[in-house]
């Protein structure tokens, strides 16, 4: 079987990924990998054929960033690279409406990688939970909104689409979600739809360059105080951590190194004991670390849980808000205001010492790891594959293999960008 990763080019969404790349090339499948330029590295060590989104017309498209608005573009570039690779298979990203819809064109199968929890709509249940700024239902709407408008820019609007049959999770699903999480995340009694599957934390990362790391070390050790590792998230605009983050580890009792992520505008006070990098790889900074303080996005989260560290939580907007909730819910993490308050390191302090927090955070990830991870993905992937991609006659039957420039198989319309006659990339 051939198969895309099409995931969005950022690390927290391209990782987990090519973690499930490489257990369905263990398998004997032919995976290749479809992202922004800057991804390149990446494929190269991960051992995995690579195209550039920009070649097939995808300027900005794989970029979280730009995810709400380049949804077009990203169909047009996954339509255009599948074709050219002859894929059975479309691994995505959540949120990445261009790939579902290209999978609709094509007629071809397609498995999303989600967040550590699910987002939308439960299938049942969740009743009391709280909200946290916004509801699973509002948050669901304005994600099928923006689904069915994309569709439309595509050409694709004015005819059923293959998963219309599933009006409570629609399309923002695929044939399969993979959540990498676990059920303990998710709200007491509630039940996820069908389609969505829990496999665990799909844990991959480059490794990390010696000389580098052993920079930080040296940084660290200078210090010799504890370590806190810091990962910033987007802000997205509801304000900056620094007031607090300058005021916890100036003349305090702990060092922090500090991960600025996709957040932009960095404000270290000039003596704070705050080692500032970007990484494009934090395992082995959160070994260095006793406590991880993240606003609540998925990679921190995992990591830290995955080497038994607990953590302290200021969500922000997206998924943060939902993902700190279940933390807090699950015993392994604590609120830390995002403010400045006179003891900014009291709460700090409070959770490096609470051996309990410790020890659920270790159970969390003991159980995160026990999960199946790619194993367990591979698994629900290809079971999302065997209906349709057993039979190349009827990729023929939709116009999959069709390689004159203009034409989308069975809607939508695909013009200009690379050629379609031209070898699979990557594939022998």
């Amino acid at each position: 079987m051939n198969i895309l990763l099409c995931p969005l080019s950022d690390g927290g969404y391209l990782y987990p990924a090519v973690a499930a790349g490489h257990e369905l090339r263990r398998r004997g499948h032919r995976v290749s990998l479809l992202g922004r330029a800057t991804a390149a590295p990446v494929a190269a060590e991960a051992g995995l054929p690579f195209a550039a989104a920009e070649d097939f017309g995808g300027r900005r498209a794989f970029s979280a960033t730009w995810w709400g608005t380049t949804g077009a573009a990203q169909y047009r570039a996954v339509v255009r690279a599948a074709r050219q690779a002859r894929a059975d298979l479309l691994v995505t990203s959540v949120l990445c409406n261009g790939a579902l819809l290209a999978a609709e064109t094509l007629d071809i199968p397609v498995a999303v990688i989600g967040l550590s929890v699910h987002l939308w709509d439960y299938r049942s249940g969740g009743e009391g939970e709280p909200q946290f700024g916004r509801t699973r239902e509002n948050r669901t709407r304005e994600c099928l909104d923006l689904h069915a408008a994309t569709r439309e820019q595509a050409g694709l609007a004015g005819r059923p689409s293959r998963w219309d049959a599933h009006p409570a999770a629609g399309p923002l699903l695929g044939d399969a979600l993979l959540l990498r999480g676990d059920p303990a995340l998710e709200y007491p009694g509630a039940e996820l739809p069908r389609r969505v599957h829990q496999v665990g934390p799909l844990a991959w990362e480059p490794a990390a360059d010696r000389a580098e790391l052993a920079e930080v070390r040296a940084h660290l050790e200078r210090s010799g105080k504890p370590v806190v590792y810091v990962h910033l998230g987007r802000f997205f605009g509801g304000g900056t951590p620094w007031p607090r983050l300058n005021a916890a580890f100036t003349g305090g009792p702990f060092q922090a190194v500090v991960e600025q992520g996709r957040s932009t505008d960095p404000q270290p006070a000039p003596g704070a004991d705050i080692l500032l990098v970007r990484k494009p790889w934090l395992g082995p900074l959160v070994d260095l670390a006793g406590l991880v303080l993240t606003s609540g996005t998925s990679a921190p989260v995992l990591a830290a849980l995955l080497r038994g560290r607990a953590l302290g939580v200021s969500p922000n907007g997206s998924e943060q808000p939902l993902l700190a909730g279940a933390l807090l819910r699950a015993g392994a993490a604590v609120h830390v205001p995002r403010t400045a308050e006179p003891d900014a390191s009291g709460p700090i302090e409070a959770a490096w010492r609470d051996d309990l927090l410790r020890e659920r955070a270790r159970g969390l990830g003991r159980r995160l790891a026990a999960a199946g991870g790619a194993a367990r993905a591979a698994d629900v992937i290809e079971r999302a594959a065997r209906p349709s991609a057993t039979s190349t006659q009827n990729r023929e039957n939709h116009g999959y293999a069709i390689s004159r420039p203009g034409h989308s198989g069975r809607g939508g319309t695909v013009d200009g960008g690379a050629a379609l006659d031209a070898a699979p990339f990557g594939l022998s």
